[in-house]
């Protein structure tokens, strides 16, 4: 089988985005645009990935420096399609095919491109086309009666007539990489904008008698490209929604599917419930008859099977046990364990803190660098003070200990098995098991106290 490179297109500085950002770095489904386009071309399983950038360079560089197996190429002076492709010819394997995608094209599929692929390994030229009510701004594909593909045309070179068509190039096309190295070394920039195009060489190989094989997208948004922010917010409406179609298909319940955003992954099991405005990060994994409320955020969390999260939480880096209670109102931060059954009640937060199985921190609680055991009470108010100002420390409560409302642990510290700590307490030395600590001081009564008044102004 022929090798593949894959060609991506991503010097454009994007003017109408009004941003110092080059476009390929605008984010949707909270991924730069070349992102997608890059584990695209990863999933074609190509064995060279070529990126022809431009404007901004080394920021978009930057930003994938630890995507591996990229071959950067600097296109200096934007001249169009077909010179920036012939900046990246010098790095593609002769005998192979190429297939020519675009930074800021971010959602075409992977089962839309492999026929092109295949076609280009037959020895044809392979194009995306697609049909737009609105053509304005594209160029138009050229047929014959017969319906074969002609040529592309320019708007700006286009006849009234070949405007009025309204069948588009997508500009992605696949082709043997030895007859696009000819094609592309006859290009020339005699047009109303004087760049070389690529389109051009649809052209050429029809003279070459090549069979050009267009291939027609039913669905616009997989192919459009982004201009300014408005395309950008409708190619991420359009993002979501497929996201949305794959969870519902994949039997999860969205009480609203236009209200959940999805910037990543997320495994479900069964009979799981999403209420609206919920935005998903990372890699989240949720189990069987999971529930989460509105206005929740969950980034690179693993959810237990039963567990509930109430309206306005955000988990992130965390683990929530089966049968769990989240919320509302409460903050999971990163390294955050909680066993079978706990209750996190609303603003409560915890860092690096794990919690034994059944234990309850139901109202208004900081946890930080902290151990928890089973069947644990931590009342309302109670923060540790884990951090002196250059040092974090630890809190270990163990299992059935009791904790007071508005009482501070300072670390480190130990709770011992059982004991208890009064309400109102400030914890700074080990409590033995079973046993109580109260350091507030001693009620002081004074009868008939006169509380002070203002004078009487004249």
């Amino acid at each position: 089988m022929q090798q593949l490179s894959v060609v991506i297109l991503a010097a454009g500085k994007g003017k109408r985005m009004v941003s110092d950002m080059p476009k390929v770095l605008h984010r949707v489904g909270g991924q730069p645009l070349l992102g997608h386009v890059l584990a695209t071309a990863s999933s074609l399983e190509a064995a060279t990935r070529v990126v022809v950038y431009g404007y901004g360079g080394e920021a978009v560089k930057a930003a994938f420096a630890s995507e591996a197996g990229v071959v950067w190429v600097d296109q200096a002076e934007q001249l169009g399609t077909g010179h920036a492709v012939a900046q990246a010819l010098p790095q593609i394997e002769e005998s192979g095919v190429v297939l020519v995608l675009y930074g800021d094209v971010p959602l075409t599929r992977l089962e839309t491109l492999q026929p092109l692929v295949a076609a280009a390994r037959q020895g044809k030229l392979a194009l995306l086309t697609v049909e737009l009510a609105d053509p304005h701004g594209y160029g138009r594909i050229v047929r014959n009666g017969a319906g074969q593909v002609r040529r592309i045309v320019e708007e700006k070179d286009a006849t009234p007539e070949e405007r009025s068509l309204h069948e588009i190039n997508t500009g992605i096309l696949a082709v043997s990489a030895a007859q696009l190295r000819g094609w592309v070394s006859q290009l020339t920039n005699d047009n109303a904008q004087g760049e070389y195009y690529l389109t051009d060489v649809i052209a050429l190989a029809v003279h070459d008698g090549v069979a050009v094989e267009p291939f027609t997208v039913t669905e616009p948004a997989e192919v459009l490209g982004v201009n300014d922010r408005r395309q950008l917010a409708e190619l991420e409406r359009f993002y979501q929604r497929r996201q949305a179609d794959t969870l519902l298909l994949g039997g999860v319940t969205l009480l609203d599917p236009a209200r959940v955003d999805l910037r990543g992954t997320v495994v479900a099991g069964k009979d799981v419930v999403v209420d609206v405005n919920v935005v998903f990060e990372g890699v989240v994994r949720l189990g069987d008859r999971v529930r989460i409320g509105p206005f929740c955020v969950l980034k690179d969390a693993v959810i237990g099977d039963d567990v509930e999260i109430q309206s306005h939480c955000r988990v992130e880096g965390a683990e929530v046990g089966a049968g769990a209670q989240i919320g509302p109102f409460a903050r999971l931060r990163p390294d955050t364990r909680l066993a079978a059954g706990v209750h996190i009640g609303n603003f409560v937060e915890t860092k690096k803190t794990s919690i034994g199985p059944g234990s309850k921190v139901n109202h208004l609680t900081y946890l930080g660098d902290a151990e928890i055991g089973a069947a644990v009470n931590v009342g309302a108010g109670t923060i540790t003070c884990n951090y002196d100002g250059a040092n974090k420390h630890k809190t270990i409560v163990e299992d059935g200990a009791f904790i007071g409302s508005n009482s501070s642990l300072v670390a480190p510290v130990r709770i011992g098995k059982g004991a208890t700590v009064g309400a109102g307490s400030s914890v700074s030395r080990d409590v033995p098991e079973g046993g109580l600590c109260l350091t507030r001081p001693p009620r002081k009564d004074v009868a008939n106290w006169q509380r002070p008044v203002k004078p009487k102004q004249s």
